[in-house]
């Protein structure tokens, strides 16, 4: 089993609030996630998953996103993005260099 980052977002039709968006951070925070989407018409979150692919890591970071909706009483929009990265991935790719701080 590897670990896989997903990253989900959907997107409505009208602008998130922080309140709403930190509803969606608590709901998530137990699947070691983060949430993001203050002053836009997106939500989304990144969220841990243990899988054996790609597939399986995507359809559970799928499953744990909606009940973190539902539980932070999110309107349901449609995803517009997934993707998944394996630890392994991660650790290939190294830190972004945008970021390193000098």
């Amino acid at each position: 089993m590897t670990r896989w980052s997903v990253g989900i977002e959907a997107e409505g039709d009208r602008v998130m609030q922080l309140e709403e968006v930190v509803e969606l951070a608590d709901a998530v925070a137990p699947s070691g996630g983060i949430a993001t989407g203050i002053g836009t018409t997106r939500y989304g979150a990144q969220l841990v998953v243990v899988a054996d692919t790609r597939e399986e890591a995507v359809e559970k970071g799928r499953t744990a996103f909606a009940a973190a909706v539902a539980k932070a009483g999110l309107p349901d929009y449609p995803v517009v993005r997934v993707e998944a990265v394996s630890e392994e991935e991660d650790m290939e790719i190294g830190p972004d260099p945008d970021l390193a701080q000098g």
